[in-house]
C-alpha cells in the first residue's frame, strides 16, 4: 500500500512538473482599483492555490477548537465517571456491620 501511494504521489509530482514547465508565459492579472499583478502563469496559479488553501483552513479553526474543547469535557466528565464508580465499588466491597454494633 505504501509502495502504491508512492507510485501515484510521483506521478502527480511529474504531472504538475510538466504543467509547470509547460505554461511558464508571463500573465497579467488586474484588480480594483488598476492593481495588476504580472508573473508567470504557474506561480501565480500557486499563490493563489496557496492562498486559498491557508483560507480554507483558517475558516475550519474555530470548529476544530470548539470539538478540542467538547472532547476535553467529556474526557473530564468520564474521569470523574470512574472516580465515583470505583469509590462506589469500594464502599460496596466493604463487609456489612451487624446491627449491635456501633461505630463510636
Amino acid at each position: 500500500m505504501k509502495l502504491i501511494s508512492r507510485v501515484i504521489a510521483i506521478l502527480l509530482f511529474l504531472v504538475f512538473f510538466g504543467f509547470a514547465l509547460k505554461n511558464t508565459q508571463e500573465v497579467t492579472i488586474d484588480f480594483f482599483l488598476n492593481y495588476q499583478i504580472r508573473g508567470p502563469l504557474v506561480l501565480i496559479l500557486l499563490g493563489f492555490f496557496a492562498s486559498g488553501a491557508i483560507l480554507g483552513v483558517l475558516a475550519m479553526a474555530p470548529a476544530v477548537f470548539r470539538y478540542r474543547r467538547n472532547a476535553a469535557k467529556a474526557q473530564k466528565m468520564l474521569t470523574s465517571i470512574h472516580r465515583e464508580q470505583e469509590a462506589q465499588r469500594v464502599t460496596s466491597a466493604e463487609a456489612p456491620q451487624p446491627d449491635s454494633i456501633r461505630n463510636i
